[in-house]
């Protein structure tokens, strides 16, 4: 097959930092046009809406969504409505039910539709899947601290209402432990910390647990400066399990079993070929269900006003 005719709309920071590296090392795509109010990609077709840049631009077959969720469904049924498949940079949506009105669009537009959740793809995530899959689990938990105003400066939108907050890394943590567990898990409490002057949290703590009553308990933070924590650590029949640093590095008992470099963005392209070239679409909405639910059962928590 020739390449595929690739558009991306939202040119902003994880297109820079992410989606055009990926791009242009894959054999699979070909970026033709962007779509974006502020950005723009030099020797591209630059474009202001996702319907000036389809109509501009007729070849495109592909679209990436990159704009922030509040913001994407329109964009993405404006896509599959033209024929176009579609990548979601995570989450899918704002809401669940956006989401499964993309997924009947897709399907009866017989387009592809891929919901991306890029930290499943990170290295020592298969390896973990493996190990606890010969083993009993006794526990896990999941630490997720970082620092916001390094990784999101001057982005009000995270702030807003469906801007997610903390659950915009937290479901990346979320991702992982919905893909390397056995058995699915649903949460049975949870204390979500919002600044007083925000409409999102920047804390969540959550407890979860499976048909086995198997408990998970899950900590996001947005306020950790200095040494940045992705980690979940599994107690097993084996012993400890810590796949850390975001599922770059895999541990057993202490002992580094499995670590290689980050490729997660061009496995997540060649996802997306692949997908393409078989006709089918991946939409797993596990992740944000979590986030759905803990919204839905949390405490809420006033705290200190936040400022970037």
């Amino acid at each position: 097959m020739p390449p595929i005719n690739l558009g991306i709309v939202g040119v902003g920071k994880i297109v820079r930092d992410q989606h055009l590296p990926s791009i242009a090392k894959s054999a699979e795509f070909n970026l033709v046009a962007t779509a974006s109010r502020h950005g723009t990609v030099d020797g591209v077709p630059a474009y202001k809406s996702i319907e000036e840049m389809l109509d501009a631009v007729p070849s495109v077959d592909a679209v990436s969504l990159c704009m922030p969720p509040q913001y994407r469904f329109e964009a993405a049924h404006t896509a599959l409505s033209a024929g176009k498949h579609v990548f979601l940079e995570k989450p899918p949506g704002a809401t669940l039910s956006e989401v499964a009105d993309l997924q009947a669009t897709a399907a009866a537009k017989g387009v592809s539709l891929f919901a991306s959740w890029h930290s499943r793809y990170a290295p020592a995530v298969e390896p973990a899947k493996a190990f606890l899959a010969s083993t009993q689990i006794k526990s896990v938990q999941v630490i997720w601290k970082e620092d916001v105003r390094h990784w999101h400066p001057n982005q009000a939108w995270i702030w807003q209402a469906g801007g997610l907050g903390v659950f915009d890394p937290g479901i990346n943590a979320l991702s992982i432990v919905t893909h390397i567990l056995p058995r699915s898990a649903f949460i049975t409490a949870a204390t979500l910390e919002f600044p007083e002057n925000c409409d999102a949290p920047i804390a969540a703590e959550l407890h979860f647990k499976d048909a086995a009553n198997m408990p998970i308990h899950a900590v996001f933070d947005w306020r950790q400066t200095g040494k940045q924590t992705w980690d979940i650590v599994a107690e097993t029949e084996a012993g400890t399990m810590v796949l850390a640093e975001g599922g770059a590095k895999l541990s057993i008992n202490g002992e580094l079993v499995f670590s290689e470099p980050e490729q997660e963005y061009p496995a997540l392209y060649c996802r997306f070929a692949e997908i393409i070239k078989s006709g089918t679409s991946d939409v797993d909405i596990a992740p944000l269900r979590h986030v759905a639910d803990a919204f839905l059962l949390g405490k809420r928590k006033v705290v200190e006003a936040f400022f970037d």
